[in-house]
């Protein structure tokens, strides 16, 4: 299958789209009317660009409200589309995309349609131009794929031929299977888009929350396997609205197209076992085993103070490494590495960010496999130069910018820690607290950016995607949205918010860009962690009296168990029989903070009632947004 992106998809001027299409790898682009409209130059400027650019235009879109109207509309309909063959003509394009027809002066009939459609692929023969037809889901009378080809059926001409478009027949829960018998050469053109699930009329939902493949809750996958059932081996081309895309940057989202197309082709290769040409042989999605390490950039003066912090978690260190400023503090399962190089990338990324999160590392079934795969979705790997006795350890760049490692159980890097690492004692350590294992990682960013990250985790690694949910800050309201493992092995909460007053919002202000705000750990046992974690100097974030009025009243628990959980700032959640408890760290350099949290019997949320309490407990503590950083 040849690919293409359409030029409404993304944000920027017409040459700025063709750019980012060009560079994300695309040959073939569909030009949207407006976009050409709206460009200064002529056409023949565009034709220009966009051979200087290796590219070709796959189709003009769109040619709106023309079969069956009566006249004089129909007439002046045919006088329209001359000019609009005109236009195609200079661009070197020969499809022109004609929507099905929603005006209220449409006239019903199949016949009708045909004849129409039929007439106008008689004048685009003449100039050698063809005519697609694709039925929109909210189409005045043609709103499903089944009556549009049986309308390109009856018109009967070589020169016209079916648009099938994912989102208006999935949209609209329209059975796939008559697409199997659709003869191939008369499919030219499938437009690909995703969508969530969304209870709204198909024209809202169209024009503003399409997205790419992988970032909805659309059955995609169905209607490609019934589409390849057909040897359909023609154009593929996005075509997607979203609000966010147009606010956001061309060049990540034609990227982002380009993985989207390469992960769901992939995905039915897998899944049907028949070759596909057109993409490079992936390796499978790497099976996650966990969290291996944590990585901190911090700048020298500031690591004591954090290293007190950490030590007050119960943490120990562990190890220094052999030839860098870099240390390593274990608890249960859980690696912290400290990093304080004056050169490097940690470096860089505290020069930018403060103390921060740079990198993680997971524990990978094949680290090597992991980092083929990452480069095939067009990922971009990191390398930087090694010392003597270090290891080159495989890795990507992430949210913003910073790093993923891969690590597995082969030689060498199974070692890394013996390899690069002088073990020590710590003396001064504070008590053990109990904590196991890293819980979930919490990453807030851009609005505009969440869909591309929630594209790259599930493209590249072996998890699904939780159903988004709005989450209530006192500043406004949070996007949430979880990828995970399975097991739970590895959770990822990705945070977005398009009102600058929230939490969420101001991390990324304070940040500088996107990254990890906050890091949670479990404990099996949260109230002996709780009594540690005081004892060990910790100040929890304080939880509001209210809050265990409610909780008693919510749900049946005994009157001594409510006065633990005031007692120790404690925040809880139950579903059906499963239990969940949390607490919280005050923000640190009024950035990012840490989490403890223990599961009872199987839960598998994140305590998303309690997020609206949390996040009021932090924003009294919060510098206020109109006080300047220092």
């Amino acid at each position: 299958m040849q690919t293409a992106i359409a030029t409404v998809c993304l944000s920027g001027s017409l040459d700025e789209k063709l750019e980012a299409i060009a560079g994300a790898g695309f040959k073939g682009v569909e030009i949207f009317d407006t976009d050409l409209l709206s460009f200064s130059g002529t056409t023949a400027d565009v034709r220009s660009m966009i051979t200087d650019l290796g590219l070709s235009v796959v189709t003009f879109q769109p040619f709106r409200d023309f079969e069956g109207m009566p006249e004089p509309q129909r007439t002046r309909n045919f006088a329209r589309a001359e000019r609009k063959f005109d236009v195609m003509q200079q661009l070197g394009c020969d499809l022109l995309l004609v929507c099905s027809n929603v005006s209220p002066e449409s006239l019903g009939g199949i016949d009708r349609a045909a004849a129409d459609l039929h007439e106008l692929g008689e004048r685009a023969a003449k100039r050698g131009l063809r005519i697609g037809f694709e039925a929109l889901a909210w189409g005045r009378h043609i709103n499903d794929y089944r009556d549009a080809w049986e309308v390109v059926r009856r018109a009967d001409h070589p020169a016209v031929g079916l648009i099938l478009d994912t989102f208006h027949i999935l949209a609209r829960g329209t059975d796939l299977r008559a697409i199997r018998s659709i003869p191939r050469d008369r499919i030219f053109l499938v437009q690909v888009a995703d969508a969530p699930r969304l209870e709204m009329d198909y024209l809202s939902w169209s024009r503003h929350f399409r997205c790419l493949p992988g970032q909805g809750e659309l059955p995609l996958m169905d209607f490609m396997e019934a589409l390849q059932a057909t040897n359909f081996d023609g154009l593929l081309s996005l075509e997607i609205f979203n609000d966010q895309f147009r606010a956001g940057s061309a060049r990540m989202v034609a990227t982002d197209g380009q993985r989207s197309l390469i992960y769901m082709l992939d995905q039915l290769r897998q899944r049907t076992a028949i070759p596909i040409a057109s993409i490079p042989e992936l390796p499978s999605r790497p099976q996650c085993r966990g969290v291996e390490f944590i990585e901190f950039a911090i700048e020298e003066g500031t690591a004591p103070f954090f290293e007190r912090l950490l030590s007050s978690l119960g943490f120990r260190k562990s190890g220094v490494h052999k030839s860098k400023s870099v240390t390593r503090w274990r608890q249960g399962g859980i690696n912290l590495v400290v990093n304080t190089e004056k050169e490097g990338f940690a470096h860089s990324f505290n020069i930018t960010h403060g103390t921060s999160v740079c990198a993680f590392g997971l524990k990978v079934d094949d680290a090597a496999s992991a980092l083929d795969r990452a480069r095939a979705l067009r990922d971009r790997p990191f390398r930087q130069p090694v010392g003597v006795g270090e290891l080159e350890i495989p890795a990507v760049r992430g949210v913003g910018g910073s790093l993923i490692y891969f690590l597995d159980d082969k030689k060498p890097l199974a070692d890394v820690w013996d390899i690069e690492f002088e073990p020590v004692a710590d003396a001064d350590a504070a008590g053990d607290a109990g904590l196991l294992a890293v819980d979930h990682i919490s990453q807030s960013m851009h609005y505009e950016e969440m869909l591309s990250w929630l594209l790259f985790y599930t493209s590249l690694l072996d998890v699904t995607k939780t159903p988004g949910q709005d989450v209530i800050d006192p500043g406004g309201i949070v996007r949430s949205q979880v990828v995970q493992t399975g097991d739970g092995s590895l959770r990822i909460v990705l945070n977005a918010s398009q009102s600058s007053r929230t939490l969420s919002s101001r991390f990324v202000e304070e940040f500088f860009g996107s990254g990890v705000q906050h890091i949670a750990f479990a404990t099996r046992d949260i109230f002996a962690t709780a009594a540690q974690l005081r004892s060990n100097g910790i100040q929890l974030l304080p939880i509001p009296e209210n809050y265990y009025d409610d909780l008693e009243a919510k749900w049946d628990l005994p009157a001594e168990e409510i006065a633990r959980l005031k007692a120790n700032n404690i925040l809880y959640d139950r579903e059906g029989s499963a239990e969940y408890f949390q607490i919280y760290t005050p923000n640190f350099e009024n950035t990012f903070f840490f989490e403890i949290v223990e599961r009872r019997g199987g839960y598998a949320g994140f305590g998303a009632v309690n997020a609206p309490i949390r996040l009021a407990a932090q924003a009294r503590f919060a510098r206020p947004p109109e006080m300047p950083r220092r």
